[in-house]
């Protein structure tokens, strides 16, 4: 009997995956694709998407010293039928960048002594095709990665041979001094004469084919003219399931785990609960109708671990890998300073869910606060997708639970520190208000903080600005999944509260919440006949189809939360 498959949590190395026997989705039927697109190219995806253990396959597919290994690695897959001509033909230099930062010296040293191990390794592993002497020069070469890189070229084109560039997340070293040193600093290194530029030059004219990936199109603005062959394929529709899992790939796993006697669960119900969670990723506006929307990869993964170890889902659906982005993105704002118009954005997009949009294929990191190139990064960041194509513009929008509550998280950081709360005081009320029902303290501190963080809410006003604040802060009540704008009898209401049951199988008690706002200059007849008007919608809303279904059981409150201004009105259970 065949070993069941190992889940591959963690790895990165294609070579690792396939030898060490774990569980393998098939990217392969990609390679042809990826040959006829051209001889360079660039792939700009989120984090936790693929794309190193993608690369890797590249590595191993392409490179004539790793051939004796082919049918090991390669056996089942779809290229194993279906082989290109170029299959084995390329020697190949693969970097990791976001290595290139690690260590100690200076960021030059660090760059050229990353650069430097990796083609020394190149040398000794092609010895064969180069002669006696060839591995001692590159050695004495080092560091200078650029004099060794020089002369590889140099004696690959002087004996025929053919190089395969393979950069694997090319814009992480300069994102990473970008984030942490400034734009001062990093203009030095991809400007004039920097030696990145210097670097990118190289590569200009002495490889056969290239292929980069990274996470933003920034880096790659700023060498422009350093590195102007490769096209950009982040948007073209051919390759919009290439990285990540599309929902098919996703049930094919589960099913084999199951199968394997591994899963004791229902697949459909496990798939419905992870897609709010990781699914909804778009990639090209010709997609949009046409192909599956992907799931995070690595998310997906990391949902099935905790299934496989403990028989349930995690009780954080956030996998804080995941996270990293939003950190460096959080860290780059605060570095040079983010005006009115970003923080602007980050609580539109937070509030409204979306925002239309010009996507910027490249722009040059200073100006990254620019409207649409700020929002373009949060598109490339993973932390908007495609949604809707409306002709010059692109409707972006939140992906999913996971990227919401990072935004929730954002605003949440904004408002404490205006008007500080007690989480712990905060924690108690929500399990007041999920075990016992008693809802009225949570929305009590919510209502207070809401008066006192007016001056961090500018930029959207009205109800938009209200239904943003109360999910902020009921996106960190872990008792429930709060839903904005649930369909509900021919409505949306604004908030639902879905028990989560399978975390928090106590949880009692659920709750609609409709919240309106008035102008602080409405009158007391506008005040009433709003208040009326609200109730009347919510009681519609309870009585809709899906509403028990939700409920799960549990008690369901009808709440109306009225402000105006930046005062509560009045807070108050509805009764059918």
């Amino acid at each position: 009997m065949e070993e069941v498959k190992m889940l591959p949590y963690g790895i990165a190395n294609f070579a690792d995956l396939r030898g060490e026997n774990h569980y393998c989705v098939d990217k392969t039927m990609y390679l042809p694709r990826l040959e006829a697109a051209g001889d360079f190219l660039i792939l700009v995806r989120p984090r936790r998407f693929g794309k190193s253990i993608f690369l890797s396959m590249l590595r191993d597919y392409y490179d004539t010293s790793r051939q004796e290994r082919f049918d090991e690695l390669f056996k089942g897959l779809w290229i194993a039928e279906h082989p290109t001509e170029l299959k084995g033909k390329y020697q190949v230099i693969y970097f990791d960048f976001s290595q290139a930062s690690v260590g100690r010296g200076d960021l030059e040293e660090r760059f050229h002594s990353y650069c430097s191990q990796v083609l020394i390794d190149f040398a000794k592993r092609n010895a064969a095709y180069y002669g006696e002497g060839f591995v001692e020069d590159i050695e004495r070469m080092a560091p200078n990665s650029g004099e060794q890189l020089r002369h590889i070229c140099f004696e690959a084109k002087r004996k025929g041979h053919q190089l395969y560039l393979i950069i694997d997340e090319y814009d992480n070293f300069t994102n990473n001094v970008l984030n942490e040193r400034g734009q001062e600093v990093y203009h030095a290194l991809t400007h004039a004469t920097g030696f990145y530029r210097e670097v990118f030059k190289i590569y200009k004219a002495n490889f056969n084919r290239i292929l980069m990936m990274g996470i933003s199109p920034v880096t790659l603005d700023d060498l422009t003219s350093g590195f102007n062959i490769a096209r950009n394929i982040s948007t073209n529709p051919l390759f919009n399931m290439m990285l990540g899992f599309s929902e098919e790939d996703v049930r094919t796993m589960l099913n084999y785990y199951k199968d394997a006697g591994l899963l004791k669960a229902d697949i459909e119900a496990m798939i419905a609960e992870m897609k709010p969670w990781y699914d909804n990723y778009c990639f090209a506006e010709e997609s949009l109708d046409r192909d599956p929307k992907m799931f995070n990869c690595d998310m997906v993964v990391y949902y099935l671990k905790n299934y496989l170890e403990l028989g349930t889902s995690p009780k954080q659906m956030l996998d804080f890998n995941t996270r990293t982005d939003y950190t460096k993105m959080k860290r780059l704002i605060e570095l040079d300073g983010m005006g009115d118009e970003q923080r602007s954005i980050i609580r539109e997009i937070a509030a409204e869910g979306k925002i239309e949009a010009i996507l910027n294929l490249t722009f040059p990191a200073e100006r990254i606060y620019d409207k649409q190139n700020f929002v373009s990064l949060l598109y490339y960041y993973g932390m908007l997708t495609m949604t809707q194509d409306l002709g010059m513009l692109i409707e972006l929008s939140i992906p999913n639970n996971n990227v919401r509550k990072q935004y929730y998280e954002y605003l949440l950081t904004e408002y404490q520190q205006v008007a500080r709360l007690d989480f712990m005081t905060m924690a108690r009320s929500f399990q007041a208000m999920a075990i016992r029902g008693d809802w009225r303290p949570a929305l009590q501190m919510m209502a207070d903080a809401y008066k006192n963080t007016s001056s961090v809410r500018t930029g959207i006003e009205g109800e938009r600005n209200l239904q943003g604040f109360f999910t902020a802060y009921l996106s960190i009540n872990s008792y429930y999944l709060t839903a904005p704008e649930v369909e509900l009898n021919h409505g949306y209401c604004d908030l639902f509260l879905m028990p989560d049951h399978v975390r928090y199988p106590q949880t009692a008690h659920s709750y609609i919440i409709e919240l309106k706002y008035l102008s602080a200059k409405a009158t007391d007849a506008q005040t009433e006949s709003q208040w009326q008007e609200a109730v009347e919608q919510i009681r519609r809303y309870a009585v809709g189809e899906r509403v028990q279904q939700m409920c799960q059981d549990t008690e369901l409150h009808l709440l109306v939360v009225q402000v105006r201004g930046n005062e509560l009105v009045k807070m108050e259970e509805v009764s059918l």
